[in-house]
């Protein structure tokens, strides 16, 4: 008896799984009679559906069933994405996404700090404002203990080929300019208004054309380290800049993990008003991720820029723990032409269904082309900085990119520049 019901067990299951390979194997023959969305709290329905390549009334292909599940997961609004395929009469399927949504609409209240250099945010932000996936974002900064803020809003399909962006922004900061006598403190301003029209090509690739008008004010500190410290006391620039930038996208997005690359390109022309100057710059920039078996994942970055080359202490790349060297200070230096390589590896220790903990190992690496200065300078030894450190992240899987940051880094040439860095979100 008992041997006759495992039989008829091991029988039902190979029908079964016979079933099922013939509905998933015969492409052509089966059709998609419906496709629905469980766990749709805010987003919309038509939203999604722009995303997903099996339509109703075409032909069933897994390939696309599989690349639907993946794009619903790069749309970076859901914690968990699966789908039920279920065969109906006259060979057809009905397929149901079932979904479970982070929250989206946020309070800001990040922080950072390095030594010289604290700040911090509180705010709003939205990833899916509207269920429809536009970003809005409404902040105060402060900054070195200076007023700033920024109101942007990002429409990034208006339909599968055109989006459009707004921002406003007042940066207030206090940044350090470099003159042969020595760092001189400089109160400096950015009050700009831009616009960005995209063109998307498929959800990969896209392109950028954005106009910008922005004004450059720098006060001299009161507060200075040198006795007579050179360069203007009080300059005012303004200016009308045009931006081009190119993105390609192959980043899979698994929950908090990352797999793939991506690379962008950003060319920019800025002109002086006052002086009728011009100004370019190029950014290149690579990302590559790797998942190494369930809990690990490897970040690589590396980053090209070259400007025109102005023997000025007002030169556009920096170092800045902020955003290249984790632990090198609050722009510590600053040049015309910059290469960096960040590489870091992150380790999954706690995995829960809401929260997790991750341990990190990095080093970043740059170069500089000092104002004026030869190229050839980006593989001198002189101009090279190198940090490596240690970190954690704390993670809250139910929230859009709800990650708290904190990293530790050391000079490798000069042990006595170190530094703790905070923020939120991966630092890249």
């Amino acid at each position: 008896m008992q041997f006759s019901t495992l039989r008829k067990i091991l029988i039902l299951f190979l029908f079964t799984f016979l079933g099922a390979t013939f509905l998933f194997s015969q492409e052509g023959i089966w059709t998609v009679e419906a496709i629905e969305f469980e766990g749709l709290e805010k987003t919309k329905e038509n939203y999604l559906r722009q995303f997903l390549k099996l339509r109703k009334g075409e032909e069933f292909l897994t390939i696309h069933l599989q690349n639907d599940i993946q794009q619903l997961w790069n749309v970076g609004t859901n914690q968990k994405v699966a789908a039920q395929v279920d065969s109906l009469a006259n060979q057809k399927v009905k397929i149901t996404f079932q979904l479970q949504e982070k929250k989206t609409l946020l309070p800001i209240l990040n922080f950072g700090g390095i030594k010289d250099n604290v700040w911090f945010q509180a705010g709003f932000i939205d990833f899916n404002w509207l269920g429809r996936g536009h970003q809005f974002l409404a902040f105060y900064q402060n900054t070195d203990g200076r007023h700033g803020g920024q109101i942007f809003y990002k429409i990034p399909f208006l339909n599968r080929k055109w989006g459009l962006a707004f921002n406003l922004l007042q940066w207030r900061s206090r940044e350090p300019l470099f003159f042969p006598e020595g760092a001189v403190d400089y109160d400096y301003d950015n009050l700009s208004l831009g616009v960005t029209v995209i063109r998307n090509f498929g959800f990969r690739k896209r392109l950028e054309l954005g106009g910008n008008f922005f004004r450059e004010t720098y006060h001299k500190s009161e507060s200075q380290v040198l006795d007579n410290p050179p360069g203007p006391n009080d300059l005012v620039q303004p200016k009308l800049s045009s931006k081009v930038e190119y993105i390609h996208n192959y980043l899979d997005y698994y929950d908090f993990y990352l797999s793939g690359w991506a690379a962008r390109g950003i060319w920019q022309t800025v002109f002086n008003i006052d002086d009728n100057s011009f100004f370019n710059s190029l950014i290149l920039e690579g990302k590559k991720f790797q998942r190494f078996g369930r809990n690990g994942n490897l970040a690589i970055r590396s980053r090209f820029g070259i400007s025109t080359n102005n023997n000025s202490p007002f030169a556009p790349f920096v170092v800045d723990s902020r955003v290249n060297l984790r632990g090198s200070g609050n722009r510590i230096e600053r040049g015309t032409a910059q290469a960096i390589l960040n590489i870091e590896y992150r380790h999954t220790f706690l995995d829960l269904n809401n929260w997790a903990v991750q341990g990190v190992v990095f080093t970043d690496l740059g170069n500089w082309r000092t104002p004026g200065g030869q190229l050839d300078e980006l593989l001198s030894r002189a101009e090279l900085r190198e940090f490596v450190g240690v970190g954690f992240r704390v993670i809250y899987k139910r929230i859009y990119d709800a990650i708290l940051r904190v990293d530790y880094g050391v000079d490798v040439f000069n042990k006595n520049q170190r530094g703790f860095v905070l923020g939120i979100g991966q630092y890249f």
